[in-house]
């Protein structure tokens, strides 16, 4: 089943980056962000209410609030940085390009969670890489 919310993720992230750069056009990226983020925390709270999850606010660790709180950070940063770049550039170049996060969680998740690797996660990883560094040159 991870396999189709996978493919799902990727079609919504695809269509984030047509409308992010339809919806950035004109207005500073930062204030262009910050309204995108409250449209999610709408949307997102409303899912968490209406599927019956808040039920689980009591079971949430110091530990998990920690790690919930960084990636919120550097989720932040990642959309800030991504709303700079597609004002300033194409869709069909910024949005591969953000791929690069790809490999890039393949490495930390091998070097920090102990992850396996194996040939065909490494392949897979190196021509992601390689298609960035294309479109960089």
């Amino acid at each position: 089943m991870w396999k189709y919310y996978a493919l799902l993720a990727a079609v919504c992230a695809a269509f984030t980056a047509i409308f992010s750069k339809l919806g950035v056009k004109g207005l500073n990226p930062d204030l262009a962000t910050a309204i995108r983020v409250s449209f999610i925390l709408v949307l997102v709270w409303g899912i968490a209410w209406a599927s019956g999850a808040l039920r689980g606010m009591r079971s949430i660790t110091g530990h998990g609030l920690l790690f919930l709180f960084l990636s919120a950070v550097a989720t932040g940063l990642s959309w800030l940085f991504y709303f700079r770049a597609l004002q300033a550039g194409d869709v069909s170049k910024v949005a591969p390009i953000d791929k690069l996060s790809v490999p890039l969680a393949m490495i930390l998740g091998f070097v920090l969670l102990g992850e396996t690797v194996s040939l065909k996660v490494l392949a897979g990883g190196a021509l992601i890489t390689a298609g960035c560094l294309l479109l960089l040159l």
